[in-house]
This record gives C-alpha cells, structure tokens and sequence, in this order.
C-alpha cells in the first residue's frame, strides 16, 4: 500500500510541474490594483472604476495544489506513544468568495500503538481480533494467558472539505501574509489494522514485559511499553478486529464514512508558494481503527477510536499572473474601497478664494491682480475687445474701427476723407482678421474620458463663439481636436477628430451657422497641455484631473493656409451618448487609464 500511494503522489506531481513553473508573478500578483481583464466580468468592472456600478467585479483566481505530510496516531483504547506515525498526501483548493473555499483532500497515514497493560486473552478472544484463529494461538487464548495489546493501523482516504478563513479582512495592508482557517470535511477512509501477537507460529510469552514494574507510575508505564516493542518481532501478522455493526460501505465493512474536523495557519513564503500547518481529527463509527474494542479486561470503551493528524502543508498556486490573481483568501477584500478613500483625501481642497473679484477665483485666474471692476474673460485676464492697446475698462471706445491709429483714450483716429480706395479697404480688412487672429482669445471645450459628446457646462463658451461668428459674418473658425496619449496613437487620432466634428455639428445645429464657416482639423494625442505627468507614485485620480486638460477642442481664427482634413481611418473610438461605455483596445495599465 505504501509504495503504491507513494507513486499516485509522485505521478501527480509530475503532472502539475509545468502549470506551477509556468507562471510569473506580473499584475495580478503583484498590483493592489486588479485590471479589467483580470475579473470574471471585465464591463461591470470598468463600470465601477468610472463611478458608473457600486461594486467591481470578482477576481479570477488561481487554484492551489498543496503538498503535505506529518505526525499521525489513533486516541483509542491502546496508548499512544510519540512518535507513533507519519502521513502524507496532496490536495486541490479553490477559492469561491474572499472567505470560503473548497479543497479535495487525499492522503494515507500509519501509526502505531502498544500497551503497558496486561490483558487476558479470553477477553482478546471476544473481540476478534484474529480471522479465523490459528490452533497455536487458540490453545493460548484457552490457558487464559496474559497478553499486551499492540496495533499497526493503516488509513487510506479522501475528503471534501470546505475551508473557512479569516485572516484576510485587513485595514492595514494591501494583502495578508498570514491566515488563519477552520476546515470541516466529509469523505470515506479505509482503515487496515495488524496485531503482533505470534513470535513465528507460537504466541509470545509477554511475561517481562511488566516483570519488576510499578505500572501507577508513568515512567514504570514507558519502560513497560519500550519492553514491548523490543520483544516483538514486528510482522503484525495477526488482523485487527471487524465490527459488523458499524456504519460502512461494503459487505467486508472496510470503507468508512467519516467528518473530518481541522484547524490550520497559513504564511505567504512568495506571490505563489505558501507553508501551513493544519491539525485535524476524523470521526467515523468505528471502535476498531486501532485493532481492540475494550479499553480493559472489564470494561468496553463508551466511545469510538478517533484518528489524530498534524501536518506541514506546501501550497503552490497553479496558473498565470497575467491572467488570474492569487487565491481569493490571500487578497484584502477592502482594498478597492480603501485605495479609493486614499484617493479622494490626497485631491485638492477647492479654495473658491477670488483675491481680485473679477468671479473668476485664484485657481484658475491667470491675472489675480486684476483692475476692480474691469471686466475680464473666462481666464481672468482683463479684456480688450478691439485689441487696440487699451483695455476695455479704460476705452473710449472698446469696439473701435479697425484698422486706425487711436489714442490714449482707445478712440480710433479717423481721418477727415473717410472714402477709401479698394486696396485701403481690403487692407484695412486683411488688417482687422489679423487683429482678431493674434489678440482675440476663444474658449476650449474639455471631454469625458473615451467620451466625445458635448458637455453642457460648456453650451456657454460655444454660445460666446457663436455669438463673435454673427458678429462676424466672413469670419471662418478652426476647431482643432485632442486627446490625451495613453492609448494608441490610431485610436486617439479618430477620438479627436470625433471630438472636434461634435463640436461643429453642435455649433452648426444650435445657432444655424453655415458648415463651411468651420475647419476640422485634429492632433490626436500629439499636442498635449501637460506632457510631462507627476511619477509613476502619484495617485490615479490626480493623474487623471491633470489629463482631463488634455483632452479637448481648440478653436482659433483660421488663416490663409488652414485646411479642413479628412476623416482618419481606424478603430471606432469613443462613445457619442452620455453615459455609455464603449471599450477600447486592449492595454497594460492601472484602472484610471483612460484617452
């Protein structure tokens, strides 16, 4: 038996070699941050990273193989001695929540018994320990003659257990090292139980086994029990007893049912190897594992034998961490919420102070010193409409006419023969679009993450453009589209054009301005307003509020030499609706990765 369950464990072992060196510890085991592509319903879980679902969702996880062997011995009606046995066997578990798990148990154990105490072989006789007797054996059992009760038993089985744990609810840590488990199992075990009690083919004398000794007294008890084993040959060539009564499997009575209770704790050594121990017991209907159904000569055990055995369990997760996490019990199940709270406390405290009054408040004011009561644009920079110099709170006359000198009063200094040749007027318009190029200042539209609908935070500035083109009726505007650069450049390059096209549509649509008026044009993610981002330490959500500028809409006077481009090619990128999700290509990053 030995040597087969020996080479089960070695063929098996064989069998996982290459899943458990397959494997390298990447994202999924070394990230407190668990991907998109990691859990068991990729779209709920992004909708939880973008605030859209209250709950992410569940990691996929590994198996764990685990190898194990230890210390066994029998609580019966024979003493224990230390050692008295070993064990060893494997098992396979699976994580099912953060708490619960399930693991499928297999193992042998052999131990051994011998007892210090004299008993009378008639009483032997009536436990039936022998099959079948033997006439030499018989004959001693009818002269009564003492004997010591000794066992070799044993045990092959298997179990379903179900694992609790509770060493992973952490508030100080990303993930547990240590954890502590309760095991509850049901299975089937098959008990073999030998008795030495033949020196050859004639009973032994076991007379000097307790010769001279005081057997009240516990070392007398250990001298008695170390004579015992040194007279015995150790052929255990006599079977244990059969009990018809108990609950069994099987005619022969052999297979048992059993529950098996255990305790156990666990160290993480590596992302994929862990060492336990575990202590368990097995309860089956069964007085006979160690061989004897009477604790002594006179009386019969009011309880059954109980099996004992306490192990060293190798864990080793099976799979790849590019694929799947470690097992569900070694993960903090509150670090999502946590890393989320850690986010919220380190953003910026809005400070609404505004130090100039001008309603634009000092962190975003690019002018904090402004003039009291001068009015200002959405930067905060004092205005002049006409961009002749002087600002409109100090101008005569903000809206002077283009192309002439003015005062130190902004008034433009027209001469007293206003008639003009066609060359003047077409120099004093070519002069007036220049003006209004370089020193007009026109609003940014900002965009969602992956999103390219329009805002409604930003219907103002649009109906600020809108109003200047009325103005302005032979004015053409360039609507320039971004985006931000984490993700590829083809993809980006498509986003941005759909970004500044919603714009325009928008524009077009709303205030009834011809399309021709407007230029599309589009730089994906190559002309960022921030380039350089904080290190790779930083919080997401300050990354993230950062590449918020980024992505955007530009708009500027168009020139002689601006053109309208194509639509680009490539993947469809982004989402037109609010609210919905569209998923982009697939990358490598933290759950604030957006375009």
């Amino acid at each position: 038996m030995f040597q087969k369950v020996s080479l089960f464990l070695f063929s098996l072992c064989l069998f996982f070699i290459p899943t458990i060196v397959s494997g390298q510890d990447q994202q999924g085991g070394s990230s407190a941050i668990i991907s998109d592509d990691l859990t068991v319903d990729p779209d709920q879980n992004k909708k939880w990273r973008e605030g859209q679902y209250p709950y992410s969702a569940k990691p996929k996880s590994m198996w764990e193989l685990g190898i194990h062997a230890g210390h066994s011995f029998i609580a019966g009606d024979i003493e224990a001695v230390f050692p008295a046995g070993y064990g060893f066997g494997l098992h396979l578990r699976k994580a099912v929540n953060y708490v619960l798990s399930f693991r499928l148990d297999g193992w042998y154990t052999q131990s051994k018994g011998f007892d210090a105490r004299r008993q009378n072989s008639q009483v032997m006789a009536r436990e039936r320990f022998y099959a079948g007797g033997s006439p030499n054996l018989a004959g001693y059992v009818e002269s009564g003659s003492a004997i010591h009760r000794n066992n070799k038993t044993s045990i092959v089985g298997g179990s379903f257990e179900a694992l609790l744990n509770i060493g992973n609810l952490l508030f100080h840590q990303e993930r547990n090292k240590w954890n502590v488990y309760a095991v509850v199992g049901l299975g089937v075990n098959v008990p073999n139980t030998d008795i030495d009690l033949l020196n050859g083919n004639s009973p032994y004398n076991f007379s000097s086994v307790t010769s001279g000794l005081d057997l009240s007294s516990k070392s007398d008890r250990r001298e008695a029990r170390s004579r015992l084993k040194d007279l015995l040959d150790g052929d255990y060539e006599t079977e244990g007893g059969v009990e018809n009564t108990v609950a069994a499997f099987g005619n022969s009575k052999k297979v048992l049912p059993h529950v098996n209770l255990g305790v156990g704790i666990a160290r993480k050594l590596t992302q994929r190897v862990n060492l336990g121990f575990e202590y368990q017991i097995l309860l089956a209907d069964s007085d006979l594992y160690d061989g004897f159904e009477l604790r002594t000569q006179f009386d019969e055990t009011n309880n059954q034998d109980v099996p004992h055995y306490a192990s060293i369990r190798l864990g080793i997760n099976l799979g790849n961490f590019n694929e799947k996490t470690e097992p569900l019990y070694w993960l903090n199940p509150l670090s999502g919420a946590l890393n989320d709270l850690a986010e919220v406390k380190a953003r910026p405290i809005l400070d609404l102070t505004d130090t100039d009054g001008d309603g634009i408040i000092d962190m975003l004011d690019q002018e904090i010193d402004s003039p009291d009561g001068a009015p200002v644009d959405t930067r905060g920079v004092v205005l002049d409409s006409d961009g002749d110099g002087v600002a409109d709170y100090q101008d005569s006359e903000p809206y002077s006419a283009p192309g002439y000198d003015v005062d130190e009063r902004g008034v433009a200094q027209i001469p007293e023969d206003p008639y003009l040749t066609e060359d003047e007027i077409n120099q004093l318009v070519n002069q007036k679009i220049s003006n209004i190029r370089t020193n007009w200042f026109l609003p940014m539209v900002h965009f969602d993450l992956d999103k390219y609908f329009v805002k409604p935070e930003f219907y103002g500035q649009l109906h600020h453009i809108a109003t200047v083109m009325k103005q302005h009726p032979n004015l053409q505007v360039v609507a320039r589209g971004h985006a931000d650069k984490r993700n590829p450049n083809e993809y980006n390059t498509v986003l941005s054009y759909r970004r500044a096209k919603a714009v325009v549509d928008y524009l077009v649509s709303k205030y009834e301005l011809p399309r021709q008026r407007f230029i599309i044009q589009y730089g994906g993610e190559d002309t960022p307003l921030i380039p350089d981002l904080p290190d790779s330490h930083a919080i997401p959500k300050q990354i993230e509020m950062q590449q918020y500028l980024n992505r955007r809409v530009e708009f500027a006077i168009a020139g002689p030499d601006d053109e309208e481009m194509a639509e680009p090619e490539g993947p469809d990128a982004g989402s037109g609706t609010p609210g919905s999700s569209r998923p982009g290509p697939k990358y490598s990053g933290n759950r604030n990765s957006g375009y």
